[in-house]
């Protein structure tokens, strides 16, 4: 167990938050270009769905951030909540389960009580801790990580419409590089995962259209 209630051990963003804010990205730009009906849509329906992808995605990245600082606040408070019940319990015992319900199961079972002895005497000779969980500069630059891959991850799909004139070719070419999209995300996720990445990348094909078409049914 670290004190990590000042400052984050992990990199800004892993693979797979990456790989789920790009996911969410690409999602909520095509509930926008899979609402377009390009046998009535002109210029103007082009300009307000673009204004709609980009504003909607902006917003949900700055929420995404949002929420991405709460719940790293949280876990660090958690974690400092952890350390100072292990500090100020008389029962080694008691102070072994607190460890033992911090750590992830399949640690916690393979540890050996006096291993769980072990990081009790080290968690006992850490300074004192902060009196409360705090923010720190990478976890800012995390957040503003997260706000970039959701809001970043509409431009390749809403690019045709910017380029093309006629919005039925624009929608046809925005729907291919959503489908290689989607496609390499689930690769990348299935090799991050240990899955078989050609399968994830398919399965992830699907599952975005289908998770698209609900959105656009319910008015999404």
């Amino acid at each position: 167990m670290r004190d990590d209630t000042t400052k984050s051990p992990k990199r800004l963003l892993d693979p797979i938050e990456r790989t789920a804010e790009i996911l969410f990205g690409l999602i909520m730009v095509l509930t926008f270009t899979g609402s377009l009906s390009v046998a009535e849509a002109g210029r103007e329906d082009v300009r307000m769905m673009l204004i709609g992808a980009i504003g909607c995605n902006l917003a949900w990245g700055i929420i995404d951030a949002v929420m991405y600082l709460m719940a790293t606040l949280t876990e660090r408070g958690r974690n400092l909540m952890s350390i100072r019940a292990v500090r100020n319990t008389s029962k080694a015992e008691d102070a072994h389960q607190i460890i033992a319900d911090a750590l992830p199961s399949v640690v916690a079972e393979v540890l050996r009580p006096e291993e769980i002895e072990s990081i009790r005497q080290r968690v006992n000779a850490l300074p004192e801790p902060a009196g409360r969980p705090k923010l720190g500069k990478d976890d800012w630059l995390a957040a503003l990580a997260v706000f970039a891959w959701v809001f970043v991850s509409t431009f390749p799909v809403v690019l045709p419409f910017l380029f093309m004139h006629e919005a039925k070719p624009a929608l046809r070419v925005s729907n291919a590089i959503a489908i290689v999209m989607l496609f390499l995300v689930g690769f990348s996720y299935g090799r991050l995962a240990g899955h078989r990445p050609w399968l994830m990348g398919l399965s992830m094909v699907i599952v975005g259209g289908v998770l698209v078409a609900v959105t656009i049914a319910l008015g999404g």
